[in-house]
């Protein structure tokens, strides 16, 4: 009997649909995709009490085809009717269920920005994505049943796009918010797709709404990425966007993630905004908007956005990493009485209470579009919004790992644990008031002048470490200070925190 929940990601499945990659077995097999798509069914008709009509998508890898197919016989086979929208973005899925397109439930393609082998499914309901609980309950019932070895005769998928439904709705939000029909003429707008789903960005919502789009790269979709990976995060992704801003002349930038869930943005002098720069921008934004809103964030961002935050008149709250932590408490503060309009991760997830709560790059780009529309027509510059952000003068992260065969996951929380005991016996360290995860340690001038968070990650065997410093040379006494630390601990490998400190 196949088990696959060791296909379970978070939330996602997720695993190898191409093969010849030396290391990296095919793990989404046509057994294994199509009996789980055809699970979820059986799991949908529970919960809804009749057979559901699911919308099928997928962004522009390579096995997207071969994986739509597959689903679609997983549901077919269960009495499911499929509506097969063809490229997607991951938001545009969810959002086709809270419109009258006629669906149920939505299943999308997707393993965002992991390498073109990769891919993956992400299952919806009206109420949202599935949770972990809920999607090893369909895993569950995926290990019962057999695969499905063909399409039933006489059950056929009706094929309706929707994507371009989706992107009328960003520009209607952005013609009401600023009362024109093409706000954006005269700006010049850069959009980099990197080949995954989003260049329907720049036709579809941008050039509606007047933007010269000259100067926008890698629109069509190309699951092989040859040009970069499609990642705010990615560093030469960044690198390329910027350029092409700068290059282009252009007032603002854009760059999605393959699936359209993340975004990054680049002001007009080809400065990234990502990380801490975008959620202080969208902070500001909201904070205009009413006073006292709780920013939800991962745990991180920086001392000097809480800062940046609080003197705008809000609350920034860090928790756990995981976009689904961080829109879980934002819900969480809300239920309290506790008026929370944003969850955001440093990754560019970031999902808004006025949407659903969906994480959505082309929602949040909008709403930085409507901003930037506004500030034009008043004679200022967006970026004014953040030039009050105290930033680190260093920041990095090293991601440590484990012995393999180790039992990383109690053996990383031992060593968390003792790390925040020896921070509360030395003179200059000190926690935390607030920390939702890991232990995040601060240091005096004199040590460091600033911290280092160490978490274990959500998903692998790997200990990430962050560090920040508010002066030159601040991290290096921060990393030294945690290497003295974690060398009693040989169950870590400390080699790229030794690499990092030039050992």
């Amino acid at each position: 009997m196949a088990d696959y929940l060791h296909l379970k990601n978070g939330t996602d499945v997720r695993g190898t649909a191409i093969a010849g990659v030396e290391g990296d077995p095919v793990t989404l097999t046509d057994e294994a995709v199509a009996t789980i798509s055809a699970a979820f069914c059986k799991w949908t008709e529970q919960k809804l009490g009749k057979k559901p009509t699911v919308a099928v998508g997928h962004d522009s890898r390579l096995s997207a085809d071969r994986l739509s197919a597959l689903v679609t016989r997983g549901i077919l086979s269960e009495g499911g009717k499929v509506i097969l929208t063809g490229l997607s973005s991951t938001p545009s899925m969810f959002m086709l269920l809270q419109d009258d397109f006629g669906a149920d439930a939505s299943v999308m393609i997707t393993a965002s920005h992991l390498p073109y082998q990769k891919n993956g499914l992400k299952f919806f309901l009206k109420e949202g994505g599935l949770e972990s609980a809920e999607l090893t309950e369909v895993l569950q019932i995926a290990n019962t049943l057999p695969m499905p070895k063909e399409t039933p005769q006489g059950a056929n998928a009706e094929r309706r796009p929707y994507l371009a439904r989706y992107a009328e709705g960003l520009v209607g939000m952005v013609r009401r918010a600023t009362g024109e029909k093409e706000p954006l003429r005269g700006k010049r707008i850069v959009v980099d797709a990197g080949g995954g789903a989003g260049g329907f960005y720049e036709s579809l919502v941008l050039k509606p709404l007047g933007a010269d789009t000259t100067g926008s790269q890698f629109l069509e979709p190309d699951g092989r990425f040859p040009d970069h990976i499609p990642n705010p995060e990615n560093a030469q992704a960044m690198a390329s966007v910027c350029e092409a801003v700068r290059r282009s002349h252009a007032d603002f930038g854009v760059i999605f993630d393959t699936d359209v869930d993340r975004a990054g943005a680049v002001s007009s002098t080809g400065e990234e905004i990502n990380r801490n720069r975008l959620i202080a921008l969208i902070s500001a934004i909201l904070l205009e908007e009413q006073k006292g809103a709780y920013i939800v964030t991962d745990s991180v961002t920086s001392d000097g956005l809480t800062r940046f935050i609080r003197e705008r008149g809000g609350v920034h709250h860090r928790f756990k990493r995981g976009y689904k932590n961080v829109i879980n408490e934002s819900k969480r503060l809300n239920a309290e009485g506790k008026y929370s309009p944003l969850a955001i991760e440093t990754s560019g997830h970031a999902a808004l209470k006025e949407n659903y709560f969906l994480d959505d790059g082309a929602y949040l780009v909008t709403r930085l579009l409507i901003a930037l529309a506004k500030a034009s027509k008043e004679g200022k510059d967006l970026m004014e919004l953040i030039s009050g952000l105290p930033e680190p003068a260093e920041a990095r992260e090293i991601r440590l790992g484990f012995v393999p065969g180790t039992d990383f996951k109690a053996l990383g929380g031992q060593v968390i644990e003792d790390l925040k005991a020896a921070a509360e016996k030395t003179p200059y360290l000190s926690l935390a008031a607030e920390n939702y995860e890991g232990a995040r340690v601060n240091f005096d001038g004199a040590h460091g002048d600033g911290w280092v968070l160490v978490r274990m990650s959500l998903h692998e065997p790997i200990m990430p470490v962050n560090a920040e410093s508010d002066r030159a040379g601040g991290t290096a006494l921060i990393l030294e200070e945690l290497y003295g630390f974690l060398k009693a601990y040989g169950f870590l490998d400390l080699s790229p925190l030794e690499k990092a400190l030039g050992k």
